[in-house]
């Protein structure tokens, strides 16, 4: 009989329970199988002792929260220490070539001068050759027409 009454109680608490998640789903039958699954489910991780409540749930994501800024603090660290070594390389980098080029321009200056006074000794060395030909040409000439020596 003990276990004939057992089972009416418990039938009685099944009916009970159905019409309660039947009741919270708002009579959709498939919202309410969802919610008795959550809260099976739930309850064997409770025996199971893998239970959190919120407040554990809410310390446990402050750590990884605290854990997830350190390393995104490290991430932008190591970034702008990066750039910063960056910075300075193409810094050295602008300097060089800025010393390049304005040796480059006093090269070229040295080799446009001195290719200017070559030029200007080879024109007179010309023009003094010129200028000692025309005058033998005109004695020359002038002695055959008898007016020189």
């Amino acid at each position: 009989m003990a276990s004939r009454r057992a089972l009416q109680i418990g039938g009685a608490t099944i009916a009970v329970g159905g019409v309660y998640y039947l009741y919270s789903a708002g009579g959709n039958p498939k919202v309410a199988e969802k919610k008795l699954e959550h809260d099976v489910s739930a309850a064997g991780a409770r025996l199971k002792g893998q239970d959190l409540s919120s407040t554990e749930a809410q310390k446990k994501g402050e750590v990884l929260a605290k854990e997830a800024g350190a390393t995104l603090d490290r991430t932008v660290d190591n970034v702008r220490a990066d750039i910063r070594q960056a910075d300075k390389v193409i810094t050295s980098k602008m300097h060089e070539a800025g010393s390049k080029v304005d040796q480059l321009k006093d090269e070229g200056t040295k080799a446009f001068n001195d290719t200017s006074k070559e030029l200007k000794q080879t024109a007179n060395s010309f023009d003094k050759k010129v200028n000692q030909k025309t005058s033998e040409a005109k004695s020359g000439i002038s002695s055959w027409l008898g007016f020189g020596k």
